[in-house]
């Protein structure tokens, strides 16, 4: 898998079609078949097997289990929605797919703890077209796919600090919005995850233009990543690393504790149901 065509390696999208079609017919289903037994639509199916769609990675575990293909489909998913990013994130996105310690900072609610109807509001923007819709729907897949990193085996140990403006300014409506702090609610008590949010009362600070992101891999080795408006900085450099460490460290020392901060975010989920 992931020959080089005409100069150029093939996507991972392609990759993970002609996996599905070969899976299929070694199998000895037609589409049709396929459809009756897992219950997916067949256009839908055949349009994974073409590369021209991007599932959830919930489709891939079923097929899994389904072909008796161990994990096989999910780990070719993983490199698949990559294509639905931008180059200069897909670096990023490699090293955490595999890093063992992740520490965040967020102005808003991070992709990591985002619910999908949470994610398809931030995602949609302006987009009335089918073309468009169709677009949202594999970034939301994308996305989503990311949460999978949470739970992978081993898992990662994980530390997020969130600025109070995420939930002050709530990019969602209706019932969207108490969903998603529900999600928060809970992902808080995740064994793995600590969860924190930074108040207002902590005063301005040197992360209020974007987000920070760093990385620890098995061997010690670690990057840091800060991102904006569209732009991101993939910092590799020791001293680089060593600084935005720092920098993260005197965050969190104006945090909430991560019980204080589950606190909050139930006072915040009462004051939107009341």
């Amino acid at each position: 898998m992931g020959e080089v065509v005409d100069g150029e390696r093939e996507s991972g999208r392609a990759v993970l079609g002609r996996t599905l079609k070969f899976l299929r017919e070694k199998a000895g289903k037609t589409l049709g078949q396929l459809a009756d037994d897992t219950g997916y639509d067949k256009s839908y199916l055949s349009r994974l097997e073409s590369g021209d769609r991007l599932s959830k990675v919930t489709v891939m575990e079923d097929l899994d289990g389904y072909y008796g293909s161990g994990d096989l489909l999910v780990r070719h998913w993983n490199a698949a929605r990559l294509d639905a990013f931008k180059d200069q994130y897909k670096r990023f996105m490699e090293l955490e797919a595999t890093a063992r310690i992740m520490w965040k900072f967020t102005l808003g609610i991070p992709g990591l703890l985002q619910s999908e109807d949470f994610a398809r509001g931030v995602l949609s923007g302006a987009q009335t077209t089918a073309d468009g819709d169709e677009a949202v729907e594999e970034q939301v897949a994308a996305r989503l796919g990311r949460q999978y990193l949470l739970r992978q085996k081993p898992e990662p140990e994980v530390r997020i600090i969130m600025d109070e403006f995420a939930f002050r300014r709530p990019a969602a409506r209706g019932k969207t919005w108490p969903d998603q702090l529900v999600h928060l609610e809970a992902a808080a008590m995740w064994p793995n995850v600590a969860l924190q949010v930074l108040p207002f009362s902590a005063g301005a600070h040197h992360h209020m233009n974007g987000s920070l992101t760093l990385l620890w891999q098995g061997d010690g080795s670690a990057v840091a990543y800060k991102e904006g408006n569209d732009w991101g900085q993939l910092i590799e450099e020791p001293d680089g690393v060593l600084r935005h460490r720092l920098s993260y460290d005197r965050l969190r020392d104006l945090a909430l504790s991560p019980s204080d901060s589950l606190a909050f975010i139930r006072d915040v989920l009462e004051e939107h149901r009341s």
